[in-house]
C-alpha cells in the first residue's frame, strides 16, 4: 500500500486505476456536520440528557462502542442477518477487526488460518504483524472451491498443525473480482463444520453488483455459528470516518460454566489496540445509518448505479483496446471494483513505475496478493474503476494498451 502511494505521488497526473477507493464526489464536509447533528438528535429521542450526550461524543467510551444496535437493524433489513447488538464490535476500520478476529482465534502454537489466494493484503499484513501463519487456498475463476478448502484443512492438520479460521471475500473479492456461486457458500458452511473451522466473511463489496441478483452472504445463511462476519463503512458511507464492525454471535462458555458472546470475549484484544474506536467517528456513521433507515442499500442506490457504469466501463475499454490481442486475457466479474489482466509481460514494481512515468497510468502488480516467493500473479495485473469518472477509466486502459504494445511479449502467451 504504501508503495502504491509512493508511485502515485511521484506521478501525480498518471491516471490510477490502482487505487482501490471510492469515489469523491458522492459525500462533503457539510454532511459530516449534518450526521452528527442526526446522531445527537436519535441520543435524545432515545432519553438522554444534554450531559450524556456530550459525553457519548467527547470522552472514552465502551470498547465495543455504542453502534451495536443501529448495525445490527442494518444487517437484517439489508442482509436478512439476525444477531442482538452485543455480537458487534465498532471497529476502526475493518483493518482491526481483522486484526482482533487473528489474535483472539489463533493464540496457540501451531494454529494457522486459511486464506483465500489472491489474498487481500490487509489479512495476510495483518497475520504477518501477529505472528500467524496464513496458509493460502487457491481461488478457482467461481470464488473459493469448498472441496479445495477441505483438502488444504486436511493437508494442514496432517502437518501437525490446526486450522482455526478461513478468510474469504464471498462477493466481488478483492483482487479477482470473483465471487461464489449460493450453491458454493452452502456448501462452504457445511465444509467449514466438518472441518471445524470458524469463516472469517468479509463483504465490502456485496452492495455493488451488477444486477439486483440476490447474493445472500455467509452470516444470512449460516445456521451453525461459524461465521464471523466483517464489514465496513468505508465503501457504503465515507472511508475517512474509518469506521468498522466485527459480529461474532458465538457463544463462549468459561470453565466455571458462565456463557458469553465470542464478540465480548474479543473486546479484551481490542481494548489493547485502540481503546476504543473513536466516539465522534462512530457518531458521524450513527447519523448517516440515522438517516438511511438503517438500509445502506436504499441510501446506496446512486453509489451502486455509479460503480456499475465504471464496471461497464473497465470491461468495454478491456474490449476495445485488447479484444483482438490473443495475448491479453481479463475476467468479467459480476459486481465490485477490481478486475483482473493478464498481460504478456511481467507485471512488478519496476515495470509499474515505467508504466508511471512514459505512459501516464497507474495499477497494481497481482503478486502484491499472493504468497511471497510463490510466483503467483507475475504477469497479471488488477485494475481498478472506482475512484474515477467512466471516461477517466477507459483513457486509463487506452494507456495500459499502449504500455503493452512498446513493452509486451511479441510471442508468448499471456499468463498468470
Amino acid at each position: 500500500m504504501n508503495f502504491l502511494n509512493e508511485v502515485a505521488a511521484r506521478f501525480p497526473d498518471a491516471i490510477s486505476l490502482a487505487a482501490g477507493r471510492p469515489y469523491d464526489g458522492f459525500h462533503t464536509t457539510d454532511d459530516v456536520h449534518r450526521y452528527l447533528r442526526s446522531y445527537l438528535a436519535h441520543l435524545e429521542a432515545q432519553g438522554l440528557s444534554h450531559e450524556q450526550r456530550e459525553r457519548r461524543l467527547l470522552q472514552y467510551g465502551r470498547t465495543n462502542g455504542y453502534l451495536g444496535d443501529l448495525i445490527a437493524r442494518m444487517l437484517a433489513v439489508d442482509e436478512g442477518i439476525e444477531v442482538p447488538g452485543d455480537a458487534v464490535m465498532v471497529t476502526t476500520g475493518c483493518q482491526e477487526g481483522m486484526v482482533v478476529a487473528l489474535r483472539g482465534l489463533c493464540a496457540l502454537p501451531g494454529d494457522v488460518v486459511l486464506a483465500v489466494e489472491p489474498c487481500y493484503v490487509g489479512l495476510t499484513g495483518a497475520a504477518r504483524l501477529l505472528g500467524v501463519e496464513v496458509v493460502p487456498v487457491p481461488e478457482s475463476a467461481d470464488g473459493l472451491d469448498p472441496e479445495t478448502v477441505r483438502e488444504v484443512a486436511a493437508a494442514v492438520r496432517v502437518s501437525g498443525r490446526r486450522p482455526r479460521a478461513l478468510y474469504v471475500v464471498p462477493s466481488f473479492a478483492n483482487p479477482s473480482g470473483a465471487s461464489m456461486p449460493v450453491p458454493a457458500r452452502r456448501r462452504l458452511l457445511e465444509v467449514a463444520a466438518q472441518c471445524e473451522l470458524l469463516v472469517l466473511e468479509d463483504d465490502p463489496y456485496g452492495l455493488f453488483g451488477l444486477d439486483d441478483e440476490p447474493r445472500p452472504t455467509l452470516k444470512a445463511l449460516d445456521t451453525d455459528g461459524r461465521v464471523v462476519y466483517l464489514g465496513s463503512f468505508a465503501k457504503s458511507a465515507f472511508p475517512g470516518a474509518r469506521v468498522g464492525f466485527l459480529v461474532a454471535d458465538q457463544t463462549v462458555r468459561a470453565a466455571d460454566g458462565t456463557r458469553t458472546l465470542l464478540a465480548e470475549e474479543l473486546s479484551s484484544v481490542k481494548s489493547l489496540l485502540t481503546v476504543n474506536t473513536a466516539p465522534v467517528a462512530q457518531a458521524v456513521i450513527g447519523g448517516y445509518l440515522v438517516e438511511s433507515g438503517c438500509s445502506l442499500r436504499a441510501a446506496g442506490k446512486e453509489k451502486t448505479a455509479f460503480y456499475r457504469a465504471n464496471l461497464r466501463a473497465l470491461l468495454g475499454a478491456l474490449e476495445q483496446s485488447f479484444g483482438e490481442d490473443p495475448r491479453v486475457r481479463w475476467n468479467a466479474p459480476a459486481g465490485g471494483f477490481f478486475a483482473v489482466v493478464d498481460v504478456p509481460l511481467t507485471a512488478d514494481g519496476a515495470m509499474l513505475e515505467v508504466s508511471g512515468r512514459d505512459f501516464g497510468v497507474l495499477w497494481t502488480p497481482m503478486g502484491f496478493f499472493y504468497a511471497p516467493g510463490s510466483g503467483g500473479g507475475r504477469r497479471s495485473v488488477r485494475l481498478s474503476c472506482s475512484a474515477l469518472p467512466p471516461e477517466r477509466v477507459a483513457e486509463g486502459v487506452r494507456r495500459l494498451a499502449e504500455l503493452v504494445r512498446a513493452h509486451g511479449d511479441p510471442v508468448e502467451a499471456a499468463g498468470r
